[in-house]
């Protein structure tokens, strides 16, 4: 390392120690995702490279300075900097000027590397092999406008490897293959599995039309012209195609027709020079509704898994023994390995430290504590490219448009109370890696308090993946919560401290915590006079509020929870645990029931007429009621189908006396020296019904719901819960239509509370 190149200490280590290493370019996060989604691609690709056996080394200007191997703070500081004006774009006629300018006192300035400057980067540091997703080209016309881009004249003049999905099939791809052959470089392409001579990868697609110069049938092959670049000496790269990953390709047919749109629209548009790539970019996306992001992203990480997989070959065949020996010991350990190593330098440390500050920062007492999961959420959208279907098949891989977002059923309540103009303080874990880092910067950048997150050593950041049909709806998830799953052995310390320093109207607690934790929260809630409204989050997890209860949940009016927002399968569960508990012979239990003059489910006819017989039918409202002595209000969300709600009255509430109140009162108190004046159960229509190409998402809609309802109830005067259903569900639509877990738009409502 120098003043004007710094390497990382671990990508340092590994050279000097003969460790495969691999060179990532970094202009693809700056320039090619927006941010949060260019940090999670960092961090999964540099894991990537770790789990197939390398280290590795991404490449970028950080500060002013070429950095080779980044810091995670240096990573997610230069992934938050994307789309910024001193974040530029740089190749190697970019690095001069750059460097010099930051030497001259410019210290702010930010570099996402291309494939020529990383390669520039890559061999002063003594790398051999890059892994990335596109090679620069050719443009088309180029034989007049001499458009060829600088990653093939770098390849001609640097004695590296480079592993990429050739180049967009929007360039001129035989003159791009001409003017490598020209400069020296040695190109082939990866059979994948494919018999004979094979097609030059055309990016989204698996064939170009161009033959490819040679044919590499595996990773040792090409290992082993690796090996035979160094020992001749050679000044020309080599390049290797590797195709796209077949079921994430798009066919040729289908890719020339769009491409030819696109740059026909870009010439009538008028659209020439460096803003000709992003136009034919953009509107190749919006033309293959997404198909071409998902091609990206696979290949992407199909060419870095690839370039370890070489990296690594070329050492078993110069070191056997050492080579493999490393390569188990990576795999065994990739997910708990740290990303980098690299000093705490002062540049290094910003970020860290402005996390801290924030943390410090927004510390203020909140009439709302939420105590719940924070998450990476991946929402994964079925494509039915074209066809009728609408389910994603079993058992195959199917196209899908993938999103990223912060998530977690915690953090989306926590941003809904925090958009309704409520305080609020979020209680929940991350790890301390990449992830969690980025999770607390977004955090601190939505205004939202992180004093209440704790940091853990040794485990991963909570993630949650759904899978949604052609018409969004919810077909499976996927949640990786194991950061909550573990005890808190000190929870007034950890824990407790916020509901004393906050003294919140409300706690919102989610399921995701482990029943002991979960049930010191509500003994915590209950010394401090706080109300706590439960999310269920799954039917596995909804149960816990009910099982292993020692002493047993409290009976109304010493309940632990006053409200919950089960879905119909959550409310099923609930019940369950709850008989299958033992509750339900009780002997305050059955004061209770008698109390409200009613049988254990209530006359049929009746709760026909106040909610739907479907409903009735699965015993929606029967379970409700027979919950309500335990929590005497759930709001039981039926999907596309509204809300159902059932809530025990107080003694002289309004309702029982108003004529408007008067078809929802199910039942009234026979008992006048109980504290429960009778129940309110009502169905709630949704607020609208949307048609499926209205929904971008379903991830977030139950929690704004609750979000909302709570941001209503805190409020010093606060509105009936029927009053508050109403705006809550308005809310819920403006997510369904956001590609956000929570869209930020329901602000807009604030006034109604």
């Amino acid at each position: 390392s120098s003043h004007l190149l710094r390497i990382s200490e671990e990508v340092w280590e590994a050279l000097n120690t003969d460790k495969p290493v691999v060179a990532l370019e970094s202009a693809i996060y700056t320039h090619g995702f927006p941010y949060p989604e260019n940090t999670a691609l960092a961090s999964h690709l540099e894991s990537t490279v770790r789990l197939n056996g390398g280290i590795p080394a991404t490449c970028a200007v950080i500060n002013g300075v070429p950095c080779v191997g980044l810091s995670d703070e240096e990573l997610i500081e230069l992934t938050g900097a994307a789309g910024k004006p001193q974040t530029k774009k740089v190749s190697r006629r970019d690095l001069p000027s750059v460097v010099g300018l930051a030497m001259a006192g410019q210290q702010r300035l930010y570099g996402g590397t291309t494939i020529s400057g990383t390669l520039v980067l890559a061999k002063l540091a003594g790398i051999q092999i890059l892994g990335t997703g596109g090679l620069g080209g050719v443009h088309r016309g180029g034989e007049n406008t001499m458009d060829v881009s600088a990653d093939l004249t770098e390849l001609g003049r640097t004695g590296m490897a480079v592993v990429a999905s050739g180049c967009k099939s929007f360039l001129d791809i035989p003159r791009t293959l001409e003017y490598l052959e020209t400069q020296g470089v040695a190109v082939g392409t990866f059979s994948d599995g494919r018999q004979g001579p094979v097609d030059f990868p055309g990016f989204w697609t698996r064939d170009s039309g161009a033959p490819s110069p040679k044919t590499i049938q595996d990773e040792e092959d090409a290992a082993r012209m690796i090996i035979a670049q160094i020992g001749l000496r050679m000044e020309s790269g080599i390049f290797f195609g590797n195709p796209v990953p077949a079921e994430s390709s798009i066919s040729k047919v289908q890719m020339d027709a769009l491409i030819s749109r696109a740059v026909e629209e870009a010439g009538l548009s008028g659209i020439h020079g460096s803003d000709n790539t992003p136009f034919v970019l953009n509107r190749i996306r919006e033309l293959s509704k997404g198909q071409s992001v998902i091609a990206n992203r696979a290949l992407v990480e199909s060419n870095v898994a690839r370039a370890t997989k070489v990296a690594v070959h070329v050492k078993a065949l110069t070191d056997p023994d050492a080579a493999i020996g490393r390569a188990s010991h990576q795999v065994q350990h990739a997910f708990r390995q740290s990303v980098s190593m690299a000093s705490e330098s002062p540049q290094n440390a910003s970020l860290r430290h402005k996390v801290e500050e924030n943390r410090h920062h927004h510390d203020e007492p909140a009439r709302i504590v939420v105590a719940g999961s924070l998450a990476i959420d991946l929402s994964c959208d079925f494509m039915s490219q074209g066809k009728a279907a609408v389910q994603p098949q079993l058992q195959t891989s199917n196209p899908a448009l993938i999103r990223q977002s912060l998530g977690g059923v915690g953090q989306n309540i926590a941003s809904a109370v925090h958009y309704m103009g409520s305080s609020v303080r979020l209680c929940s874990v991350v790890a301390n890696d990449p992830l969690g880092l980025a999770t607390l910067d977004m955090l601190s950048r939505k205004g939202l308090q992180t004093s209440g997150i704790e940091k853990k050593q040794g485990l991963h950041t909570a993630q949650y993946v759904t899978f949604n049909d052609g018409e969004k709806n919810l077909v499976l998830a996927m949640a990786d919560m194991n950061i909550l799953e573990e005890p808190t052995p000190n929870f007034s310390a950890v824990w407790k401290r916020h509901l004393d320093s906050c003294k919140p109207k409300w706690l919102v607690l989610d399921a995701n915590w482990d029943p002991a934790t979960l049930h010191n929260w509500l003994h915590a809630a209950r010394a401090s006079t706080s109300k706590v409204g439960f999310e269920p989050v799954s039917v596995a997890k909804a149960s816990r509020l009910f099982r292993g209860v020692d002493p047993m949940l409290g009976i109304v009016p010493d309940h632990h929870v006053s409200l919950a927002t089960p879905n119909v399968l959550e409310l099923a569960a609930m019940h369950q645990a709850a008989n299958d508990n033992g509750m339900f012979e009780h002997e305050d239990w059955w004061h209770v029931i008698n109390s409200i003059g009613l049988s254990n489910s209530g006359s049929r006819d009746k709760l026909v007429a106040l909610t739907r017989s479907i409903l009735v039918d699965q015993g929606v409202p029967q379970q409700s009621i027979r919950l309500l002595p335990f929590i005497p209000c759930i709001l039981t969300t039926l999907g596309k189908d509204g809300v159902l709600l059932a809530q025990l009255l107080q003694p002289g509430d309004a309702r029982l006396t108003s004529p408007a109140s008067a078809p929802y009162i199910l039942s009234r108190s026979t008992d006048s020296n109980y504290s429960i004046g009778g129940v309110y159960m009502r169905y709630f229509p949704p607020a609208e019904v949307l048609r499926p190409d209205d929904v971008v998402s379903v991830n977030g809609v139950g929690d704004t719901f609750l979000g909302v309802l709570i941001a209503g109830l805190a409020k010093d005067k606060p509105k009936e819960i029927p009053e508050l259903i109403g705006i809550a569900q308005r809310a819920s639509v403006m997510t369904l239509k956001s590609k956000e877990a929570v869209s930020p738009s329901i602000s807009s409502l604030r006034a109604l509370l």
